[in-house]
Protein backbone atom coordinates (compact mmCIF):
# COMPACT_ATOMS: atom_id res chain seq x y z
CA UNK A 1 0.00 0.00 0.00
CA UNK A 2 2.96 2.38 1.32
CA UNK A 3 4.21 1.69 -2.26
CA UNK A 4 1.69 2.35 -4.32
CA UNK A 5 0.60 5.43 -2.42
CA UNK A 6 4.13 6.58 -3.03
CA UNK A 7 4.54 5.57 -6.57
CA UNK A 8 1.02 7.41 -7.22
CA UNK A 9 2.42 10.72 -5.62
CA UNK A 10 5.88 11.15 -5.97
CA UNK A 11 5.60 11.88 -9.94
CA UNK A 12 3.17 14.90 -8.93
CA UNK A 13 5.01 16.17 -6.51
CA UNK A 14 8.08 16.25 -8.78
CA UNK A 15 6.01 18.13 -10.95
CA UNK A 16 4.63 20.76 -8.74
CA UNK A 17 8.23 21.17 -7.18
CA UNK A 18 9.71 21.86 -10.88
CA UNK A 19 7.41 24.68 -11.12
CA UNK A 20 6.89 26.29 -7.90
CA UNK A 21 10.62 26.53 -7.21
CA UNK A 22 11.20 28.99 -10.08
CA UNK A 23 10.54 31.53 -7.86
CA UNK A 24 9.97 32.59 -4.53
CA UNK A 25 6.22 33.40 -2.61
CA UNK A 26 5.14 35.09 0.41
CA UNK A 27 3.28 32.96 2.81
CA UNK A 28 -0.02 34.12 1.74
CA UNK A 29 0.58 32.26 -1.98
CA UNK A 30 2.25 29.74 -0.29
CA UNK A 31 -0.84 28.44 1.83
CA UNK A 32 -3.30 29.61 -1.44
CA UNK A 33 -0.73 26.67 -3.47
CA UNK A 34 -1.41 23.94 -1.24
CA UNK A 35 -5.13 24.91 -0.75
CA UNK A 36 -5.60 24.84 -4.52
CA UNK A 37 -3.93 21.13 -4.37
CA UNK A 38 -5.50 20.09 -1.80
CA UNK A 39 -8.81 21.09 -3.34
CA UNK A 40 -8.11 19.27 -6.68
CA UNK A 41 -7.25 16.31 -4.68
CA UNK A 42 -10.56 16.62 -3.38
CA UNK A 43 -12.33 17.32 -6.17
CA UNK A 44 -11.44 13.91 -7.61
CA UNK A 45 -14.78 12.28 -6.09
CA UNK A 46 -17.56 14.00 -6.84
CA UNK A 47 -16.04 14.54 -10.49
CA UNK A 48 -15.60 10.54 -10.44
CA UNK A 49 -19.40 9.96 -9.10
CA UNK A 50 -20.59 12.47 -11.85
CA UNK A 51 -18.91 10.22 -14.39
CA UNK A 52 -19.87 6.69 -13.11
CA UNK A 53 -23.56 8.18 -13.15
CA UNK A 54 -23.51 9.59 -16.31
CA UNK A 55 -22.31 6.05 -17.77
CA UNK A 56 -24.86 3.99 -15.91
CA UNK A 57 -27.42 5.99 -17.13
CA UNK A 58 -26.16 5.63 -20.68
CA UNK A 59 -24.97 8.98 -21.14
CA UNK A 60 -21.38 9.99 -23.31
CA UNK A 61 -20.62 6.38 -23.61
CA UNK A 62 -19.09 6.35 -26.84
CA UNK A 63 -15.57 7.82 -27.14
CA UNK A 64 -16.11 11.08 -29.03
CA UNK A 65 -18.77 12.17 -26.05
CA UNK A 66 -16.61 10.64 -23.31
CA UNK A 67 -13.27 11.64 -24.42
CA UNK A 68 -14.73 15.50 -25.16
CA UNK A 69 -17.36 15.71 -22.66
CA UNK A 70 -17.03 13.23 -19.65
CA UNK A 71 -13.00 13.84 -19.17
CA UNK A 72 -11.95 16.76 -21.34
CA UNK A 73 -15.21 19.26 -20.04
CA UNK A 74 -16.21 17.89 -16.67
CA UNK A 75 -12.36 17.91 -15.23
CA UNK A 76 -11.26 21.03 -16.65
CA UNK A 77 -14.19 22.75 -15.75
CA UNK A 78 -14.41 22.01 -12.45
CA UNK A 79 -10.83 22.90 -11.90
CA UNK A 80 -11.59 26.52 -13.61
CA UNK A 81 -14.65 26.62 -11.53
CA UNK A 82 -12.96 26.39 -8.33
CA UNK A 83 -9.81 28.48 -9.25
CA UNK A 84 -11.63 30.73 -10.10
CA UNK A 85 -13.87 31.40 -7.15
CA UNK A 86 -11.69 30.19 -4.54
CA UNK A 87 -8.35 31.76 -5.71
CA UNK A 88 -8.92 34.15 -8.29
CA UNK A 89 -11.85 36.39 -6.76
CA UNK A 90 -9.09 36.21 -3.16
CA UNK A 91 -6.17 36.38 -4.20
CA UNK A 92 -3.76 39.23 -4.77
CA UNK A 93 -1.34 38.38 -7.29
CA UNK A 94 2.22 39.91 -7.83
CA UNK A 95 3.13 38.27 -11.27
CA UNK A 96 1.66 36.68 -14.27
CA UNK A 97 3.37 33.45 -13.27
CA UNK A 98 1.47 33.67 -10.19
CA UNK A 99 -1.64 31.85 -12.08
CA UNK A 100 0.32 29.32 -13.68
CA UNK A 101 1.39 27.76 -10.54
CA UNK A 102 -2.04 28.00 -8.92
CA UNK A 103 -3.08 25.71 -12.16
CA UNK A 104 -0.68 23.74 -11.97
CA UNK A 105 -0.93 22.71 -8.17
CA UNK A 106 -5.25 22.23 -8.27
CA UNK A 107 -4.35 19.98 -11.37
CA UNK A 108 -1.40 18.18 -9.93
CA UNK A 109 -3.54 17.32 -6.66
CA UNK A 110 -6.58 15.73 -9.01
CA UNK A 111 -3.94 13.72 -10.95
CA UNK A 112 -2.24 12.86 -7.99
CA UNK A 113 -5.49 11.48 -6.23
CA UNK A 114 -6.46 9.82 -9.75
CA UNK A 115 -3.27 8.11 -9.88
CA UNK A 116 -3.84 6.60 -6.71
CA UNK A 117 -7.27 4.95 -7.35
CA UNK A 118 -5.64 3.76 -10.54
CA UNK A 119 -2.98 2.06 -8.94
CA UNK A 120 -4.70 0.36 -6.59
CA UNK A 121 -7.37 -0.89 -9.52
CA UNK A 122 -4.11 -1.57 -12.12
CA UNK A 123 -0.81 -2.24 -10.12
CA UNK A 124 2.15 0.01 -9.14
CA UNK A 125 3.90 -1.72 -12.29
CA UNK A 126 1.42 0.93 -14.38
CA UNK A 127 3.18 3.50 -12.63
CA UNK A 128 5.90 4.49 -15.02
CA UNK A 129 3.44 4.95 -18.05
CA UNK A 130 0.68 7.40 -15.25
CA UNK A 131 3.89 9.59 -14.71
CA UNK A 132 4.71 9.49 -18.01
CA UNK A 133 1.13 10.57 -19.77
CA UNK A 134 -1.78 11.06 -17.50
CA UNK A 135 0.17 13.22 -14.60
CA UNK A 136 1.88 15.10 -17.08
CA UNK A 137 -0.47 15.67 -19.50
CA UNK A 138 -3.00 17.29 -15.90
CA UNK A 139 0.40 19.31 -15.16
CA UNK A 140 0.67 20.81 -18.32
CA UNK A 141 -3.18 21.64 -18.99
CA UNK A 142 -2.82 23.33 -15.25
CA UNK A 143 -0.05 25.59 -16.88
CA UNK A 144 -1.98 26.83 -19.57
CA UNK A 145 -5.35 27.39 -17.55
CA UNK A 146 -3.14 28.93 -15.28
CA UNK A 147 -1.17 31.10 -17.91
CA UNK A 148 -4.62 32.78 -19.32
CA UNK A 149 -5.82 33.47 -15.63
CA UNK A 150 -2.63 35.03 -14.56
CA UNK A 151 -3.40 37.56 -17.64
CA UNK A 152 -7.14 37.62 -16.53
CA UNK A 153 -5.67 39.25 -13.60
CA UNK A 154 -3.28 40.75 -14.31
CA UNK A 155 -4.03 42.96 -17.11
CA UNK A 156 -6.90 45.30 -17.73
CA UNK A 157 -8.20 44.64 -20.75
CA UNK A 158 -9.95 41.61 -22.22
CA UNK A 159 -10.07 40.08 -18.91
CA UNK A 160 -13.17 38.28 -20.13
CA UNK A 161 -11.54 36.71 -22.60
CA UNK A 162 -8.33 35.70 -21.14
CA UNK A 163 -10.76 34.08 -18.38
CA UNK A 164 -12.83 31.67 -21.45
CA UNK A 165 -9.54 30.83 -22.61
CA UNK A 166 -8.23 29.58 -19.27
CA UNK A 167 -11.32 26.99 -19.68
CA UNK A 168 -11.66 26.40 -23.45
CA UNK A 169 -8.18 25.88 -24.37
CA UNK A 170 -7.45 23.25 -21.86
CA UNK A 171 -10.49 21.47 -22.16
CA UNK A 172 -9.74 20.99 -26.00
CA UNK A 173 -6.34 19.67 -24.78
CA UNK A 174 -7.72 17.12 -22.90
CA UNK A 175 -10.34 16.36 -25.03
CA UNK A 176 -7.88 15.54 -28.23
CA UNK A 177 -5.53 13.85 -25.48
CA UNK A 178 -8.36 11.49 -24.90
CA UNK A 179 -9.80 11.13 -27.82
CA UNK A 180 -6.50 9.97 -29.14
CA UNK A 181 -6.24 7.19 -26.26
CA UNK A 182 -9.42 5.91 -26.87
CA UNK A 183 -9.67 6.08 -30.84
CA UNK A 184 -6.45 5.37 -31.94
CA UNK A 185 -6.31 2.02 -29.15
CA UNK A 186 -3.21 0.08 -30.32
CA UNK A 187 -1.47 1.96 -31.88
CA UNK A 188 -2.06 5.26 -29.68
CA UNK A 189 1.90 5.91 -29.21
CA UNK A 190 2.38 6.87 -32.54
CA UNK A 191 -0.02 10.30 -32.20
CA UNK A 192 0.29 10.44 -27.94
CA UNK A 193 4.25 11.16 -28.31
CA UNK A 194 4.33 13.77 -31.30
CA UNK A 195 0.90 15.23 -29.01
CA UNK A 196 2.73 15.43 -25.52
CA UNK A 197 5.74 16.62 -27.18
CA UNK A 198 3.96 19.79 -29.20
CA UNK A 199 2.23 19.94 -25.15
CA UNK A 200 5.49 20.33 -23.54
CA UNK A 201 6.13 23.07 -26.11
CA UNK A 202 3.37 24.88 -25.71
CA UNK A 203 3.86 25.04 -22.01
CA UNK A 204 6.83 25.75 -21.62
CA UNK A 205 6.00 29.04 -23.82
CA UNK A 206 3.00 29.84 -21.63
CA UNK A 207 6.18 29.84 -19.00
CA UNK A 208 8.26 31.54 -21.14
CA UNK A 209 5.66 34.39 -21.78
CA UNK A 210 4.93 34.52 -18.51
CA UNK A 211 8.38 35.55 -17.08
CA UNK A 212 9.09 37.82 -19.78
CA UNK A 213 5.66 40.01 -18.99
CA UNK A 214 6.83 39.46 -14.95
CA UNK A 215 10.14 41.58 -16.55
Amino acid sequence: MFAVLTAAIAPGMALLSYFYLRHQYSQDINGLVLRSFVIGAILVFPVMVLQYAFVVEGFFTDPISKSVILYGFFEEFFKWFLLFFIVYQHAKFKRHYDGIIFGVAISLGFASVENVFYLLAYGVETALGRALLPVTSHSLFGVIMGYYLGKSKMESENKGSYLLLALLVPVALHSLYDLILNLVSMYFLIAIIPFMILLWWFALHKVKLANQLDR
